[in-house]
């Protein structure tokens, strides 16, 4: 998909209650909005930009978040924990290494 396919997605999927069409062409080797059918003003430049960068920190979070979960401690051992002391200090200390290891983008 190209880029530009790729900002409209984002810019439409905001609003996904309304319908809209729009159609790209490419015959200069670089994709434009040849028709932009939709219930309000098409987007500048700049706002296709921001939404995508909006979009590419949302996939980048939601990845961080995966892989954490992926490795934190099961519910079954963190319930364990909550009667004893040393098991807690051993979860809250792995706990600590995934964030570390799997930090927040701009952390």
């Amino acid at each position: 998909m190209s880029n530009l396919v790729n900002k409209i997605i984002a810019y439409l999927n905001r609003k996904p209650d309304f319908t809209s069409e729009v159609i790209l062409q490419n015959d200069t080797g670089t994709d434009y909005i040849k028709e932009w059918n939709v219930d309000e003003a098409q987007p500048t430049e700049a706002q296709l930009n921001a939404l995508e960068s909006q979009a590419d920190d949302m996939e980048t979070l939601n990845q961080v978040y995966a892989n954490r979960q992926a490795e934190y401690p099961s519910v079954q051992d963190l319930v364990v924990a909550l009667y004893d002391t040393d098991d807690k200090t051993a979860i809250d200390e792995k706990r600590a290494e995934i964030k570390l290891k799997y930090p927040k983008p701009g952390a």
